[in-house]
């Protein structure tokens, strides 16, 4: 169970930074994305959280909006060829996708623990 004392935003910042939400000190994940089974520090179980759907749709809702402006500023000039156009945002997108997807599975593993949805979910199986 979440301490009461800790606020939602330093909890959601640890994990953003893959540690564990509650102490601070553990890994929050294996690899890339896989998540640890539980903290390696306080012992929370960290594999009974699911965040499914939600990492990926805020990923790819930032990375639009990151790479909308430039090309807009890139519709004003002409003498860009398309071809390296797509080809450097195209990079630009999977490069951001890449280093912002973990960062959003942290978020919301932190919010859900936080909101005791995947205690719920355990005790339904």
């Amino acid at each position: 169970m979440p301490p009461n004392d800790q606020s939602s935003s330093k909890m959601i910042l640890r994990a953003v930074c893959g540690k564990c939400p509650k102490c601070g000190e553990g890994k929050l994940f294996a690899s890339y994305l896989k998540q640890v089974d539980c903290c390696s520090v306080c012992n929370e179980p960290w594999g009974l959280v699911q965040a499914d759907d939600g990492p990926p749709w805020l990923t790819v809702f930032i990375v639009l909006h990151l790479l909308a402006p430039v090309l807009l500023i890139a519709a004003k000039y002409e003498d860009v060829a398309y071809e390296y156009l797509i080809l450097g945002i195209s990079v630009l997108a999977l490069l951001l996708c890449y280093l912002i997807l973990p960062r959003a599975k942290g978020a919301f593993i932190s919010i859900i623990w936080k909101s005791k949805a995947g205690k719920t979910q355990a005790r339904e199986e």
